[in-house]
């Protein structure tokens, strides 16, 4: 029978809506019932996983086109999805945390600020190295604000032809005021290096210039979040256009260990060696750490196991710091 934390993790997990951890801890709940000797009841719940897979699979074929997708020639320039991410699912800094937190509740009382004459927080730029939570956050705050989440799609933006991509700028910033969202320009700096860069062209500059322009210009309901993880090939006059700056850095021992806890809570055993996985994971960005943890649950179900022990998650972590570049 399932354990408390199984339970706790199964609600957890139907509460975000996280379908994919929801299916993986009722296979280790069937997988845990069939060691104890209740088949019966093992083969019903596998049963049900499968057929709720197969439901899954047939709402996605039949599911209708979201009213928020872009068409004509948006379509090449924006991604869209619907996040159902929250800031709780995020393990960060309080000095990182804080400021997202303002930017959700200032959105949320926008028109109590405009009837003051004040703006909402609204445009965000993100620095710090990949895969400490930049583009999570993007989600987690179109989850939080209940809004479509549009990944502006470099390859489509840059073109070659002089002119082009201004003109395609124009349109994201048309479309922004036209349809509320969270729109995410990762990589920024493809388009906000310096404009005095040795190795810059008139094109570049004009690029740069044309963002600049429409970022202090709009003034719709979207928020704009620019990510990038070479801060220092960003053009000066950018951060004064952006109303905050919010930096990420890789996690702390602390806050490696609340990553595994909450990537693992069904499948954690009554003790572990913390120290021993603090000291381990020092260095892994939060994505490594939560591969790393998925590997572990993994392995876990396949092999029928009730939980992960302290070696094996250990040994997934030393695989992410061995699969890490060489620092040059």
């Amino acid at each position: 029978m399932a354990t408390a934390q199984q339970i706790k993790s199964l609600v957890r997990s139907f509460t975000a809506g996280d379908n994919e951890h929801f299916v993986t801890v009722a296979l280790q709940i069937a997988a845990h019932s069939a060691k104890k000797g209740e088949g019966k009841f093992a083969q019903e719940l596998r049963d049900l996983v499968d057929e709720v897979k197969r439901r899954q699979s047939r709402d996605q074929l039949s599911s209708p086109v979201p009213i928020a997708r872009p068409t004509g020639d948006l379509a090449g320039l924006l991604a869209t999805s619907f996040p159902k991410t929250r800031l709780a699912d995020m393990v960060l800094p309080k000095e990182t945390l804080s400021p997202l937190s303002r930017v959700i509740h200032e959105y949320r009382h926008q028109e109590k600020l405009r009837g003051h004459g004040l703006s909402a927080r609204r445009k965000l730029l993100l620095v710090g190295p990949p895969g400490c939570g930049k583009t999570m956050t993007a989600s987690a705050l179109a989850g939080e604000l209940h809004l479509p989440l549009f990944s502006v799609q470099l390859h489509g933006l840059i073109t070659k032809f002089m002119g082009e991509t201004s003109a395609k700028l124009h349109l994201l910033f048309e479309a922004m005021r036209d349809t509320r969202g969270v729109y995410f320009f990762d990589e920024f700096d493809a388009i906000g290096g310096h404009r005095g860069a040795t190795n810059d062209v008139g094109e570049a500059r004009r690029i740069l210039n044309s963002f600049l322009q429409f970022l202090e210009q709009d003034d719709s309901d979207s928020l704009i979040l620019a990510a990038t993880n070479h801060e220092d090939m960003l053009d000066d006059a950018l951060f004064r256009r952006f109303d905050d700056v919010v930096r990420y850095a890789r996690p702390s021992g602390l806050e490696a260990e609340t990553l595994i806890r909450n990537r693992l809570h069904a499948f954690l055993p009554s003790r572990v060696a913390w120290k021993r996985l603090q000291s381990i994971a020092e260095g892994l960005s939060h994505a490594e750490i939560a591969r790393a943890c998925d590997n572990a649950a993994k392995q876990c179900v396949i092999d029928d196991a009730d939980r992960v022990t302290t070696s094996q998650l250990m040994a997934y972590l030393d695989e992410r710091q061995k699969a890490r570049p060489p620092i040059e």
